[in-house]
Order: structure tokens, then C-alpha cells, then sequence
């Protein structure tokens, strides 16, 4: 849910700047495809934002004097406008005298700018429900911090508590995205301890600690950093599946929101061929499970079977 909220605030200011801009140009820009910007574009209206598109290559723009706050500066661009008094303090005889009252009025809106958006934000995040791990009777919410760690480019400080192997890490992290995965958050963040992109569960945050420290995404690429992934478990296989999903699931099947691109192709029958390539497997098994007999495993072959020993193994374990 984060993630979009993030890329619904993105359109909004896109159009804002850039009228007429196209739904390919908002998808290049917000690094989603063309489809998933129509659904948020159909969603905003649904807001009652007044968008509005002319016609075919025409983009988009809005109705009237719709406007969000004019300013939306980085933390950066705001300290460099903060100095601005100072630099020129040896050249104010260059300038009108009603140059310092616009100059405070700018700083004001920023100011307004800055206040709006955190309660913006407190608000969001009072709605956005978390699980709670088993073993935790609480569960601290970072979703605020983080999410204006990330609209912001600034790195964090978290205590990070990993259950399995019972181990406890500082790390300093830059925060790219929030991904939403049955019913918990992950986040995808530079990790300066490890020099590379990785993948943080939120609900085994200690501790997180905004720093004054900006980054700079630079080319990283969500999609790139996903391919081959059904869900946040990333492997090194190539694994080619193909299932068929019954004519009652086909629909269902055709809704779901992926990460990976499959190769759909529809039967005669109403059932409906699904082709992916994966790394890991035990996501993508996961989910095809809940499906039942609606979905068979026709490749590879040896996935049929290792189905067939687990059914096996859950039918003798019922057994009376």
C-alpha cells in the first residue's frame, strides 16, 4: 500500500509540472509499467483529483486551478535556498527591497510544506495495519520514519533483530522502497554495512533513526533488482514452469499483480496456460497451492513429482 501511495504522490506532482505529459512518460519516470499507471491514473479520479487527458498522445493534466504546494523541494534544494540571504548579503543593493518579503514567504510555504506533509503522513500510517510476529507481544510501527526516510533520500539508522539465528545488527541503510507482502512490509534499501541492495522485513526493526544524510538512488532499478522473483525470496536457479489453471481460476489468475511478467495464453476450453521463469521456487509453490486441483504443473516434470510425494506425505498424515 506504501509503495503506491508513494507513486500516487509522484503522478500527482508530475502532472502538476509537466502538463500533457503521457502515461508511458509517468511510467518511465515512476519505474512501473504503462498499465499499473492507467489503475493509479483511475484511482486518483476516483479521488475526486480532476485529471483529465484530450485525447490519444495528447497526456494528461488537470481541470481548473487544481494545484498541490508549488515548492516540493529535497532537503538539499531547501538548505541551499535557506543560504541564499547570506551569499548574497554583499550584493543587497542589487536587489528590490521587496525581495526579502518574497524570499519569506517561499520559506513559509516550505515551512507549511514540511508540516502538511508529515501529517499526511501520521495519518497514512495510523491506517496501514502491520502483523505481529508470533513471538512479539508488540510490534513497533517505523512505517512514518521510513516512508519519509524515502520521499526525502535519507539514510537511516536501524537496530536490526534477526529471530531465526537470534542475532542483533546496527546498519546504516538507504531506503529505496516499501513492498507490501502478506500482511507484513519489506524494505528495499542499500545496506552500507554489506555495499549492496538488500531486502529488510520492517517487522524486525528494533530501532530506526532518521540521520541528516542524503543518498542518491542513482540506477537502481526495482524491476531489475526483482526479475525472475514471484515474491521477496530471491535464488540463483532459472526454473522455466508451466501450469494450467482451470477455466473456473482463469479470471482470477489474469487479476493477479506480479512482479514477474508470465506468458498467458488462453485455451479453447476457457483454461488458461501460465509460463514464468523463476529463481526460487518456494513462493511461487506457495501460491499455486492455494488453487488446489484448478492448477496442475505440467513443467518441469520433476515438479509434478515432488507435488505428488508432498500430497503423498499430507494424505498419510490424515490418515485415521
Amino acid at each position: 500500500m506504501s509503495e503506491r501511495l508513494i507513486r500516487l504522490l509522484r503522478i500527482i506532482i508530475l502532472i502538476q509540472s509537466s502538463p500533457g505529459i503521457t502515461a508511458k512518460e509517468l511510467a518511465e519516470r515512476c519505474e512501473t509499467t504503462a498499465r499499473t499507471i492507467y489503475r493509479d491514473l483511475e484511482l486518483l479520479s476516483a479521488a475526486n483529483v480532476p485529471i483529465t487527458n484530450e485525447g490519444y498522445g495528447k497526456g494528461y493534466e488537470y481541470l481548473g486551478n487544481f494545484s498541490v504546494y508549488p515548492l516540493d523541494w529535497t532537503e538539499k534544494e531547501a538548505m541551499a535556498f535557506g543560504m541564499l540571504p547570506k551569499i548574497i548579503d554583499q550584493m543587497t543593493h542589487l536587489f528590490p527591497p521587496d525581495f526579502y518579503s518574497a524570499y519569506e514567504k517561499a520559506m513559509a510555504t516550505h515551512q507549511k510544506e514540511k508540516k502538511e506533509l508529515q501529517d499526511v503522513l501520521q495519518k497514512m500510517v495510523s491506517i496501514i495495519q502491520m502483523g505481529t510476529p508470533a513471538f512479539q507481544e508488540e510490534q513497533n510501527n517505523y512505517l512514518s520514519p521510513v516512508i519519509d526516510s524515502i520521499l526525502h533520500s535519507k539514510t537511516i539508522e536501524v537496530v536490526y533483530h534477526t529471530q531465526s539465528r537470534d542475532v542483533t545488527t546496527s546498519r546504516e541503510l538507504d531506503p529505496y522502497y516499501l513492498i507490501p507482502r502478506d500482511h507484513r512490509f519489506y524494505l528495499i534499501a542499500y545496506c552500507h554495512k554489506k555495499k549492496r541492495v538488500l531486502t529488510f522485513r520492517m517487522s524486525r526493526f528494533l530501532k530506526v533513526t532518521q540521520t541528516s544524510q542524503t543518498f542518491d538512488k542513482k540506477e537502481f532499478n526495482l524491476k531489475q533488482y526483482f526479475k525472475n522473483t514471484w515474491s521477496i525470496i530471491q535464488g540463483k536457479d532459472n526454473i522455466r514452469f508451466k501450469v494450467l489453471f482451470s477455466k473456473e481460476v482463469a479470471r482470477y489468475i489474469k487479476e493477479e499483480e506480479l512482479f514477474v511478467n508470465p506468458k498467458l495464453t488462453e485455451n479453447k476450453d476457457g483454461s488458461l496456460l501460465f509460463e514464468v521463469t523463476l529463481n526460487h521456487d518456494r513462493e511461487f509453490l506457495q501460491w499455486l497451492m492455494q488453487y488446489g486441483v484448478d492448477a496442475e504443473i505440467l513443467e518441469p516434470v520433476h515438479y509434478r513429482d515432488k507435488m505428488q510425494e508432498m500430497l503423498e506425505g499430507w494424505l498419510e498424515k490424515y490418515k485415521r
